[in-house]
């Protein structure tokens, strides 16, 4: 029995194990044919939680770069979360979902967030079908301990909450376009936001509660009110002053920190638990006061007082991701939502996605990832930038119509060589086979030409330097109509001054048009350089200007920017290298030339000689 338990054993566990294994790979449903496994890290270097978070509802931002949009539904509604069991629908929220611009921003619910791991789950899309069973209530992303949600994703209307509770506001404000997440409301100093009463928002003494947002102020003003709920002298404020996030419980105040600077985003937290006002900064402890919530039934305002609070002012700048909860958040839970939310390295790392599996769907090559990549820095260029580029795109086109034309040419008048040559091999034994008077005679090589080759040795720069060769002998045999017999010395220089000038003349002809490739090589760089120059200004200056110093608002205009000293590179390498072939060739040519003029003033001054001269075969013994 004992030796039977012994195998059994280890066989439950392998089974057990392949169970678990199966159920992580298991496809959930295959009406959806896509999938992409997204894994939450909240170890050291991601979100770096040291205890449980709970309950938490994540963002999952979804770009051209980690999403493919085009095999979802244009209005993502065909999108599935699905835990690492295979089975369990993860309750989720759209907030926006772009497939122009493939940028979409979903909200996603998780039952337990566990301190330094890596938890796993995964987008199912590719759903076809019409009759396609519908998601879960988008009110079920957030818990039941969550009174209002805000993402100010309306234009020109009131804030709607996301919640079941229906806690909207009153009033609209004017939108921002560049909050953290998709658009966010920007205060102008004028009227604040009022969020009526309901029964989900009254405030019993002494009970927990969380309010969460993410402010980014336009200037440091003194007492600016972010968040108030008051009832004469009872009241609760959360204060920017100067700066300094200012806890305000009637008219107790916390401690001081640190301010935040301007026109940066920064993520508010203030947790009651009964006995303590906690408020977080960035996720971190900032601040505390003793004390409890008290009981309020009054209207909650953003952005100023919903009356006239002595000392304070309204807030000028804009907010994003505005909620309550009727419990007291874990400082991990502020943190997760302080990393998640945000736009830093960390938030990057904190929750990724994995490549695309399924039907149809294969793993992108490098080449295409890199294509990818450029088109979107390409979508972040400046005007400045794509002036560089367009005139790198005239140079490349003039550049490669030059050589272009140039290949051909050389092609033709090296293939017209090759005959020429071949049949000057047997004219040069006996240049006076060659009747000087007939032109005829001239341009067929005393006959030696076929019709057909005519007009490809014409091309040649050799028979063009033949002609002229041949059209100076015809000139000083036939000097005034009286027929001499041989050349004189001066006579034959004469005749190489004109090879050599004829020479020249074909020596441009090859030239031609390489300026053009000499201006690509020298010019495409520094007119690249030019515009990565001032995309980098201007992307600083944006910078300085916004206060907001983070990868994600500095790497997009930095890497346009680079991209036109790519672009002139890629004008002048191709070019330079155009350029040293076409040239070799030309020289080729030009020594081929140089050659046969040598050549041709040789035979001429063999065959041609002076009458005076005696035949060596007739010298007298």
């Amino acid at each position: 029995m004992k030796y039977h338990s012994m195998i059994l054993i280890p066989g439950v566990l392998a089974i057990a194990m392949g169970g678990m294994l199966h159920a992580e790979d298991a496809w959930w449903n295959p009406a959806w044919t896509q999938r992409q496994k997204i894994t939450l890290d909240t170890g050291t270097g991601a979100a770096v939680l040291s205890e449980p978070a709970g309950c938490a509802t994540v963002l999952v931002r979804l770009s051209d770069g980690n999403f493919q949009f085009a095999g979802a539904r244009e209005d993502g509604s065909d999108l599935r979360f699905i835990a690492a069991d295979g089975k369990t629908i993860l309750p989720h929220q759209i907030e926006s979902y772009d497939n122009l611009l493939n940028e979409a921003f979903v909200w996603v619910r998780l039952p337990e967030v566990k301190p330094a791991a890596k938890e796993t789950f995964h987008v199912y899309f590719g759903n076809t079908d019409p009759a396609m069973p519908a998601a879960a209530k988008p009110t079920e992303a957030f818990d039941g301990d969550t009174t209002l949600v805000y993402h100010f994703s309306e234009r020109a209307r009131a804030p709607v909450d996301s919640t079941a509770n229906g806690n909207n506001a009153e009033n609209a404000g004017a939108t921002a376009g560049s909050a953290p997440i998709g658009s966010g409301l920007r205060l102008l100093g004028a009227e604040p936001i009022r969020i009526p009463n309901s029964k989900s928002l009254e405030w019993k003494q002494g009970q927990s509660l969380t309010i969460a947002t993410w402010i980014k102020p336009s200037a440091l003003q003194e007492n600016a009110v972010i968040c108030s709920r008051a009832d004469g002298n009872t009241s609760l404020r959360l204060l920017l002053d100067n700066g300094v996030p200012v806890i305000q419980l009637a008219d107790v105040r916390s401690q001081p920190g640190a301010p935040i600077a301007a026109a940066t985003w920064s993520h508010l937290a203030l947790v009651a638990d009964g006995n303590t006002l906690r408020l977080f900064l960035n996720g971190t402890p900032y601040a505390s006061l003793d004390g409890s919530l008290p009981a309020l039934t009054t209207p909650v305002t953003l952005g100023g007082a919903a009356t006239e609070a002595p000392g304070t002012s309204l807030f000028t700048g804009e907010l994003d991701e505005f909620s309550i909860s009727a419990t007291a958040r874990s400082a991990a839970w502020v943190q997760l939502a302080a990393v998640n939310q945000g736009t830093s390295d960390a938030a990057q790392r904190a929750l990724s996605l994995s490549a695309v599996e399924g039907e149809g769907t294969e793993e992108q090559s490098k080449f295409m990832e890199h294509l990818s990549l450029f088109r979107d820095i390409a979508g972040n260029m400046m005007f400045d930038g794509w002036i560089a580029v367009g005139i790198c795109a005239v140079m490349i086109v003039i550049g490669w119509s030059v050589a272009i034309r140039k290949f051909i040419y050389l092609n033709s008048i090296e293939k017209g060589t090759r005959v020429f040559l071949k049949r000057w091999q047997s004219l040069s034994t006996d240049l006076t086979a060659l009747n000087p008077d007939d032109t005829s005679s001239v341009s067929s090589l005393g006959g030696q030409i076929d019709p057909a080759d005519q007009g490809l040795i014409e091309k040649s720069p050799l028979f063009h330097i033949y002609r002229i060769g041949s059209e100076e002998i015809r000139h000083r045999l036939d000097k005034d109509n009286n027929r001499v017999q041989g050349l004189a010395g001066r006579s034959i220089q004469a005749i190489r001054a004109s090879l050599d000038a004829g020479l020249v003349h074909e020596s441009h002809r090859l030239s031609d048009g390489l300026v053009f490739l000499t201006i690509s090589i020298a010019g495409g760089p520094y007119v690249g350089l030019l515009g990565t120059v001032v995309g980098v200004m201007i992307t600083f200056a944006i910078i300085a200007r916004s206060g907001e110093v983070n990868v994600n608002s500095i790497a997009p205009g930095i890497a346009s920017a680079l991209l036109a000293t790519v672009v002139g590179l890629i004008v002048a390498i191709p070019a330079l290298f155009i350029y040293s072939y076409l040239n070799g060739r030309i020289k080729n040519s030009l020594a081929l030339m140089q050659v046969f003029i040598d050549e041709f003033v040789a035979k001429m001054a063999e065959f041609y000689r002076p009458p005076q001269e005696a035949d060596p075969t007739n010298s007298p013994q």
